[in-house]
């Protein structure tokens, strides 16, 4: 019994043991319990610390990124038409197509033919893009990132597009943008202008009216899923966008269109370095027509050279010759120093200006003592000269004032130039009898334009203008551009006499009788001038123009040419009577055509009648 109790009592006491080995634990492995166990308490209050105070604004920003779902709406840009309606520059929705590489499925290998097809590219294209998943950013470090997006085709029409969803290629997606689209092409390229694939508006009326035509963006937030999706039910914020106004001009295709034939037809005929024309009409300064060669197409405006998109009518400088005669002659008419039937002594080759012998220009054939009629008609350059010698250099330059040159005409364009006109304490010997033949003097084609139209329009300078107004989609005008008279150069009568001399330049003994139109009093002058090339002036190298304007009687059709150096097949000089009239000619009698003017019952002239200009004038007076 004793020792059963003996044996009892020595377990007990084993298992006390135990139980106080089990209590005293290692201090080290205690304290690298407890150390770990609070920095890994600390460290999660460190960056919870860090994500939700330190940090809060940055990821706040990010979560919102996550779930907002913003989205800007491009305004579609306003129409551009012509002044009957037709449209020259529109609008239409197109699509970016792309491809995701890490969405597309092999199993859709097999409708990469017909997908290749529609947008018009390789099928070894589509699998180069499929098999393009990640990209190096190229820097020391070579960061790698996942392509999510890569450009297949751009400016997908709408119609194509729905037939690649069909196909329903995983993968393959587009976004929809706004192109612009010009249906006639190059057709008064230079007036329109372009929109750039960034969507700046260039040059022409997309930049002038830019205003006008580019409309209100609009933009939308809302909220989306897991799949980058919107849910519209979550939108919180929506603008609609506000689609551009439309401007018409005062173009008229038909007219655009004959101009720009029978600028391919000079091209054709005399392979010059450029040439420009200009229809208007002479009593409101609206442009009818505009056409320069060489020209571009908007729609492919990056595939041509820079200078094709130069609008030379307004950026080209050149020594007007004898377009520039209206000057001193209807100043001198304007200021009563002689009338039609003055005689001027065209034989001399100097005068004497009081105290001052003054060297004249000559001419191309000897002329003898005429009118100041035929000295119009026959484009004498001493005849001018003296005329200019008579006004002064004083009311010689202030006349050149007025008509407008050595001044932009503020026509709108970009690159319009002013041209040259020195002020007379800046003049030689040499320029108040070179002046008034058209040198020493630099102006654009529509500084001539503008100069002619002021003697067509009873003497009055109009403000050239291409934009009639600007409407809303409805057709409602919301801005309009009135005629604008600039100031009146010549007296009325003046005008109208200086208008009769130049219907006799546009006549058999005149020098533009290829310009004459049966059935039509033109009025009008021609110009050939030497450029000066080396610092003299050339022989070889020429600008022939003509300005003039129909019917004499109460001109509607106002029509500048000017051609630089036209080449003639048989070597002779291009003067603008056999260069520029006949394109006067061309394009006249289709304009007459269209438009349905009816011509005018003239009398013919016998040998004993007097001339038609002789009623109108006081009797001759030798000067």
């Amino acid at each position: 019994m004793q020792s059963e109790v003996r044996i009892i009592e020595q377990g007990e006491s084993l298992q006390g043991l135990s139980k106080m080995k089990s209590i005293f634990i290692s201090p080290v492995r205690f304290y690298l319990v407890f150390a770990t166990v609070v920095f890994a308490f600390l460290f999660l209050g460190g960056r919870l610390y860090y994500l939700q105070v330190y940090k809060s604004d940055k990821y706040t920003e990010i979560a919102l990124g996550a779930r907002k779902n913003f989205i800007s709406v491009d305004a579609r840009r306003g129409d551009i038409v012509d002044k009957k309606g037709n449209l020259l520059a529109s609008t239409r929705s197109v699509v970016t197509v792309g491809m995701d590489p890490h969405s597309v499925d092999e199993d859709d290998e097999w409708k990469y033919p017909e997908l290749a097809k529609l947008l018009g590219i390789s099928v070894e294209k589509l699998k180069l893009s499929a098999s393009k998943k990640i990209r190096t950013s190229g820097n020391k470090d070579d960061l790698i990132s996942k392509v999510r997006w890569i450009k297949l085709k751009d400016e997908v029409d709408e119609g194509t597009y729905r037939k690649i969803q069909f196909l329903r290629v995983k993968g393959v997606y587009g976004n929809f943008k706004h192109s612009r689209i010009y249906p006639n092409r190059n057709l008064a390229s230079h007036l329109l202008g372009f929109v750039n694939k960034e969507g700046v508006a260039a040059m022409g009326v997309e930049r002038l009216a830019n205003y006008y035509l580019k409309g209100q963006d609009g933009w939308k937030e809302s909220e989306k899923d897991g799949r980058r999706r919107e849910m519209p039910q979550y939108r919180s914020f929506e603008i609609k966008e506000q689609a551009g106004l439309n401007v018409e001009l005062s173009i008229d295709r038909i007219i655009q269109e004959i101009v720009e034939l029978e600028l391919r037809k000079i091209v054709e005929d005399y392979k010059p370095l450029s040439a420009s024309i200009i229809v208007g009409d002479p009593k409101s300064g609206s442009i009818l027509a505009l056409g320069n060669v060489p020209d571009f197409d908007p729609n492919h405006f990056n595939k041509y050279d820079l200078s094709n998109q130069r609008n030379r009518a307004v950026s080209d400088l050149y020594e007007p010759g004898s377009t520039f005669k209206i000057v001193p002659i209807g100043a001198a008419l304007n200021e009563g120093i002689v009338d039609g039937n003055n005689i001027i002594d065209c034989s001399i080759s100097s005068y004497q200006n009081g105290s001052r012998k003054l060297r004249l220009p000559s001419d191309h054939h000897p002329l003898g003592k005429i009118s100041v009629q035929k000295v119009v008609q026959k484009s004498s350059n001493r005849g001018a000269a003296q005329l200019g010698i008579k006004l002064g250099a004083v009311r010689l330059y202030e006349y050149c004032k007025l008509f407008g040159f050595g001044q932009r005409t503020d026509f709108g364009m970009g690159g319009e130039r002013q041209g040259t006109l020195h002020h007379p304490s800046r003049w030689d010997g040499l320029t108040i009898t070179r002046l008034p033949m058209g040198h020493s003097v630099s102006v654009t084609p529509m500084q001539v334009h503008a100069a002619m139209s002021a003697v067509a329009n009873d003497g009055i300078l109009m403000k050239p203008r291409f934009i009639s107004r600007v409407f809303d989609q409805g057709g409602k005008t919301v801005v309009s551009f009135a005629p604008q008279p600039v100031r009146r150069v010549l007296d009325a009568n003046v005008a109208k006499n200086l208008t009769n001399m130049l219907v006799d330049v546009v006549s058999i003994e005149g020098t533009a009788k290829q310009a004459i139109i049966e059935g039509f009093r033109v009025a009008g002058k021609t110009g050939t001038t030497q450029k000066i090339i080396d610092g003299k002036y050339s022989n070889r190298h020429h600008v022939a123009s003509f300005a003039g304007y129909f019917p004499a009687e109460n001109p509607s059709i106002m029509i500048t040419i000017v051609v630089d150096e036209p080449k003639m097949k048989d070597g002779r000089l291009g003067y603008g009577g056999s260069v520029a009239g006949p394109s006067f000619q061309n394009i006249g009698k289709q304009i007459i055509s269209y438009l349905g003017l009816k011509p005018v019952e003239t009398k013919k002239a016998k040998p004993t009648d007097k001339p038609s200009i002789a009623s109108t004038l006081n009797p001759v007076r030798a000067i």
